[in-house]
């Protein structure tokens, strides 16, 4: 089963490309999800990608590990990624906290906290999301919804507005064609019956529950089939708040 982690739609070697929609999803009323992050990243090969994050502090954007690179613009208050706004606001990553245990392989412990050289300013367009708490342990069966930018098709552009879409989660044997899958670690995310899913472009952004986000989105199939696999936020609560106090 060929797997793709869910991110680093190319810029700069992809003729035209450019960050999409989530498959099946329908656009967000703007700047309804203030907390939202556009993250453009240099990779360490010198291309440009784009992921998604989500702001926990107003110095700090929780994203994806797999979305770490030489340098990382972040910007708030963004709907439309082509249409610059006075809610805009471009800050730049002074520091990238990947988990220790992030295995680029199996896509492991994909999760990242990024620093920013400053902090944003809290605006109806800008915002922070609450973080699941450390023994939060969500079932499956719940629906949230997770929003980015990613691609609208398996080999579609769509809309750069920012899409949202809602997912079940699922059980753990739904997730046994990821090999790798550990469902302590992960949540496995969306309905094989369905076509909603996460895609490229949306790696980083948030699983919200309740308006809580519980996971980060990770990766799956080539094909875009669901489930995917979110990295589980509540396992990480423990590293997350002691980046944070530390910074």
């Amino acid at each position: 089963m060929l797997l793709l982690p869910l991110a680093l739609l190319c810029f700069s070697l992809c003729s035209g490309a450019k960050a999409g929609e989530i498959i099946g999803g329908t656009e967000c009323r703007p700047h309804s999800r203030p907390y939202m992050a556009f993250l453009t990243i240099l990779t360490e090969q010198g291309h440009t990608a784009a992921c998604g994050g989500f702001l926990v502090r107003r110095d700090f954007v929780l994203t994806a590990a797999h979305c770490a690179g030489r340098l990382i613009n972040v910007a708030l208050g963004v709907h439309n990624i082509d249409e610059r706004e006075d809610t805009w606001q471009m800050l730049m990553v002074q520091k990238q906290f990947r988990h220790p245990k992030y295995d680029e392989m199996t896509l492991l412990h994909d999760i990242m906290l990024l620093k920013l050289e400053e902090k944003a300013n809290l605006t109806l367009a800008v915002g922070t999301v609450p973080l699941a708490a450390e023994f939060d342990f969500i079932p499956p069966g719940r629906m949230c919804r997770v929003a980015g930018w990613g691609r609208t098709d398996v080999k579609g552009k769509g809309s750069d507005t920012l899409q949202e879409v809602k997912q079940k989660l699922m059980d753990p044997q739904d997730c046994k064609h990821h090999s790798d899958f550990d469902h302590n670690l992960q949540l496995c995310v969306g309905n094989s019956k369905k076509r909603n899913s996460a895609f490229k472009g949306d790696s980083g952004g948030p699983l919200l529950c309740a308006g809580v986000a519980h996971g980060i989105v990770s990766y799956g199939r080539m094909d875009a089939k669901p489930p995917a696999v979110f990295t589980r936020i509540s396992h990480y609560r423990p590293w997350i708040n002691m980046i944070l106090k530390e910074n």
